[in-house]
């Protein structure tokens, strides 16, 4: 254990498993909030549009799940679960810098989906034969988030086959 201690790359790794994990989860709590408030309107109005203002709000809830994704296989691959490992701090630095595009395009994209969200949970509280069309909207936002969680993970299994 003591050689894990003084290894200086694990600091960097377990940052970016942090990184990932509290900014993407910042907007996906952000983005799960705003959306949560216009559901609770809609709702209060009529409750039998739940399952639909439901789905709205969950869906800037993923970044926050791509972060964690994320954080599991740097945690995994520096060996900070699992078989520990010797980390040097130029690799440490490429886990870290691996966990950046989740961290904040998650960030941003869980905001900025939540307020679509919100857009298309008033759409459906007004024209619910619309939701097709009103989900299409903020599933686009997502599009980012997933090209950030295709680039921080093709980074981590760059990074551990070197």
């Amino acid at each position: 254990m003591s050689e894990i201690l003084n290894n200086s790359g694990l600091f960097f790794a377990l940052l970016g498993a942090a990184f990932a994990t509290f900014f993407a989860g910042i907007g996906s709590a952000i983005g799960v909030g705003k959306a949560g408030i216009a559901a609770a309107g809609v709702l209060s109005e009529d409750p039998s549009k739940f399952g639909k203002v439901l789905i709205f709000q969950l869906l800037p809830a993923t970044q926050g799940i791509y972060g964690l994704l994320v954080a599991f296989l740097i945690l995994t691959n520096a060996g900070i679960i699992g078989t520990p490992k010797d980390i040097s701090l130029q690799t440490g630095l490429l886990y870290f810098a691996a966990s950046l595009p989740i961290a904040f395009a998650g960030l941003f994209s869980a905001i900025h989906q939540g307020n679509c969200s919100v857009a298309g949970i008033g759409t459906v509280s007004k024209r619910p034969d619309q939701m097709g069309k009103a989900i299409i909207l903020p599933a686009m936002v997502e599009t980012y988030a997933i090209l950030a969680l295709l680039i921080s993970i093709l980074s981590i299994f760059g990074i551990a086959a070197m």
